[in-house]
């Protein structure tokens, strides 16, 4: 967030520095009123850090007045502003009449739709800076995606957010991808971590994740070998509609959970067993899913137990999807894929700048 404000507002400037001249940057024009002299750095503390603004100068007073942008009054900023017009930028697809009118509204000028495109560019272009960057050596990766509504041919039509989340081998935490696809199948989970290995990433341990449409062939394609934990919250979620009735309920997902807080392998594997036998007659199809689904559950059994509490479900991503819907609630509804990523990979970048400098996910002194 701090970066798109940035690079808003320094384009904001550089416009209003513009018609103040009455003459574009390099452009000979009768009209001129004087000339730019460079930028002067200014830092501003906000609540996402200290942003380093270009202030645009002049060479001389015109008509007794020195030039100062508007969108940096002298001292003072409107942090509520400039981040609402931020938002709205990212939910509006930025090339629109009202992005217009609220840059105009921020910086007190005529903007045209080219010179609002002109500021998406650069905003865009930091944002894939960031999805494309190198990544290197990480122990866990955990998967996860979500839907939001985008209009898509005239229709308004579902599409997937696929997210990477990895945990290095100091024990930090990092987003390490986001994706805009138009669902969950294979092909699209392929590609997602076909970019990854791609970008360098690489000495992966685990991987965490439910069992999303299309990501086990992906992923035997895309690292074969690797260790894959399904997520234990979802395979005791799933396990509910297949309880014959529904005062059964409670005892079975005590159970599910016996197994799951098991102290090792040989004792979750011995409840499993029980649980089965329990329930071959009373619920013969739930006891099928759970000889065939349970054991994926399993794999975190390899891992020292305080890597095995963070890392048996995909609970991580909570605070990811509480702030991306917190965000996404209020567009309901997105003009275009862009403008679904461009938002999507704001909030990402800000919660991953704050696990990358904030205290570790998991201690590695426990190996």
């Amino acid at each position: 967030m701090a970066d798109a404000i940035r690079i808003l507002v320094n384009e904001a400037m550089k416009l209003q520095r513009s018609e103040f001249l009455d003459a574009q940057p390099h452009e000979r024009a009768e009209s001129r009123r004087g000339y730019a002299n460079g930028y002067k750095p200014k830092t501003v503390a906000t609540r996402v850090g200290e942003i380093e603004f270009a202030v645009p100068q002049v060479r001389d007073r015109i008509d007794g007045e020195r030039f100062y942008p508007s969108a940096l009054e002298r001292g003072i900023r409107s942090e509520r502003a400039l981040k609402l017009a931020v938002a709205e930028m990212y939910v509006q697809g930025v090339s629109t009449r009202k992005v217009a009118a609220i840059t105009e509204e921020l910086c007190g000028v005529s903007v045209s739709s080219t010179q609002v495109s002109r500021a998406a560019t650069l905003l865009d272009e930091e944002l894939e800076r960031w999805r494309t960057r190198e990544l290197g050596r990480c122990r866990y990766l955990v998967l996860d995606a979500r839907y939001e509504k985008v209009r898509h041919g005239g229709s308004v039509v579902s599409a997937a957010v696929l997210i990477a989340i990895g945990v290095d081998e100091h024990g930090r935490r990092s987003v390490l991808g986001v994706s805009v696809s138009r669902s969950e199948a294979e092909v699209h989970w392929r590609d997602f971590l076909d970019d990854l290995r791609t970008r360098g990433l690489h000495g992966l341990q685990m991987i965490v994740s439910d069992d999303h449409a299309g990501l086990r062939q992906a992923l035997m394609a895309a690292f074969t070998g690797v260790t894959w934990q399904r997520c234990q919250f979802h395979l005791q979620r799933n396990a509910a509609p297949r309880v014959p009735k529904v005062a059964m309920r409670p005892e079975v997902a005590r159970h599910l959970r016996a197994i799951f807080n098991a102290p090792d392998l040989h004792e979750a594997e011995r409840l499993l067993d029980k649980f089965v036998a329990n329930h071959e007659s009373s619920a013969p199809d739930l006891v099928e899913w759970a000889r065939d689904n349970v054991p994926h559950g399993f794999a975190v059994f390899d891992l020292p137990p305080s890597h095995r509490r963070c890392l048996r479900t995909t609970n991580m991503l909570e605070r990811i999807n509480k702030e991306l819907l917190r965000r996404t609630r209020v567009a309901t509804l997105f003009p275009n894929d862009a403008s679904l990523l461009r938002l999507v990979t704001a909030v990402l970048m800000e919660v991953s700048e704050d696990w990358e400098t904030g205290r570790r996910y998991l201690s590695m002194d426990a190996e």
